[in-house]
């Protein structure tokens, strides 16, 4: 038995300078799990509740001291000696704990804290790799094992950037043919084509929360532009050795049943965003397309989806890795790729439910970070474990993005020996 015999817990601080986080785990045999955890710029409505202080007088009110001290006092001694290799009895406990659907009690934060340090350390006690030890959780076989095709954020905009574009995110996705290794040459190489391209146009390049340039350009259509241009210049094809992608993330410009965007100059009904995005794709085809309609319009979703056709539409903000939505998605053919976000459901056996509902509906999985991130580099490890089809991580640049990056490189030469 990998008996928990320590739970500890701390304050730390995320790549955006806000306090987040950081659970660690020991066991009986001196087996160690820490872990910690991000928080989103960009959130959508259903997403579990983030336990903040709102004390003023620290850190704008954005502290978590009563997110460690529900880990310490409350959730420690529910869980000490329970088998750490039990993620579900552990993710269990903490629930019934909790008591609310939206974990709004103890806070999202301090349940899968908690939750991923467990994983870890039990990882940690198998002596395995933790992608190995989610695959048992997740019950991927081993010969399934590979590295997911990264989705690269570029060009940062919406709650992102700096109030420069609406659209939140402008990504290029390299070919499955590469591998993992030469993807992210791919992208690195792309990511500092793009540079060149923005100073040549005299245009802003400092990066924004995800490590993406944050230029001032006139149109969302502008950025698109830039991408292909760096691409032409770059050694690779466009739509051969890499697509593009789009994150739309329209609660940002969603206001009054419109939608408002600097291409147009009078706000959109949902038909016309969709004939928008129609002309769009004509000019820039689209690998994937994510969060492109209101998080509550399931109806339009449905149809956009049947309209696209091969083109992967994405949904975060309308299931935010909860169950009951994605069978709702699944039951209306609203999407063909769901975005799994651990922290938008709060435990690893939860969002392991989710990934596995997601799968047998035959859709795509995209393991995704948050905008505000640590070192910790759970989530690349979670991502191979459970199968995904790709990763979202950011820019191939921050340390917080790189750690992921980094990681991924290290489990792609692992599984290759």
């Amino acid at each position: 038995m990998a008996k928990i015999t320590s739970v500890d817990a701390r304050e730390i601080i995320d790549s955006r300078g806000d306090p987040t986080v950081e659970t660690e785990i020991t066991l009986d045999d001196g087996s160690v799990g820490t872990s910690s955890v991000p928080s989103g710029a960009s959130k959508g409505k259903y997403e579990a509740h983030e336990l903040r202080d709102g004390d003023s007088q620290r850190y704008a009110g954005l502290g978590v001291l009563k997110a460690v001290t529900n880990i310490k006092d409350v959730i420690a001694p529910k869980i000490l000696g329970l088998d750490v290799r039990d993620q579900l009895t552990v993710d269990k406990t903490m629930l019934l704990l909790d008591g609310t659907s939206d974990k709004s009690t103890l806070g999202s934060n301090a349940i899968l804290s908690v939750s991923q340090a467990a994983c870890k350390a039990a990882a940690a006690f198998e002596k395995v790799p933790l992608y190995e030890h989610v695959s048992h959780l997740s019950g991927l076989p081993r010969d399934q094992f590979k590295v997911p095709i990264p989705i690269f954020n570029l060009i940062n905009g919406g709650k992102h950037g700096a109030g420069n574009l609406d659209f939140q995110e402008f990504h290029i996705v390299p070919s499955s043919q590469k591998t993992f290794s030469q993807s992210l040459q791919a992208a690195e190489e792309i990511y500092q084509i793009t540079k060149k391209i923005l100073i040549r146009h005299n245009a802003v390049h400092s990066v924004g929360d995800e490590g993406g340039f944050a230029p001032n350009l006139f149109t969302n259509g502008d950025a698109l532009e830039i991408l292909t241009q760096a691409i032409k210049e770059s050694p690779y094809h466009l739509n051969q050795d890499v697509f593009l992608s789009l994150d739309v993330a329209t609660s940002y410009f969603y206001k009054n049943n419109k939608y408002m965007i600097k291409d147009r100059t009078v706000p959109m009904g949902t038909n016309e965003l969709v004939d928008f995005y129609l002309d769009l794709i004509k000019q820039y085809p689209l690998l994937l397309l994510e969060d492109p309609l209101d998080e509550d319009d399931w109806e339009s979703w449905s149809k956009l989806t049947a309209l696209l056709g091969n083109i992967i539409v994405v949904a975060d903000d309308l299931v935010a890795t909860n169950k009951a939505r994605i069978e709702e998605a699944i039951k209306r053919k609203a999407c063909t790729g769901v975005l799994i976000k651990p922290n938008q459901i709060g435990t690893i056996a939860e969002t392991i439910e989710v990934i596995k509902i997601t799968k047998l509906a035959g859709l795509k999985v995209i393991v995704s970070h948050r905008s505000g991130e640590t070192n910790d580099d759970f989530i690349a490890d979670f991502a191979v474990g459970v199968g995904a089809d790709f990763t979202k991580f950011g820019a191939p640049a921050r340390g917080e993005r790189i750690a992921k990056y980094n990681r991924l490189l290290s489990i792609e030469k692992e599984l290759h020996k």
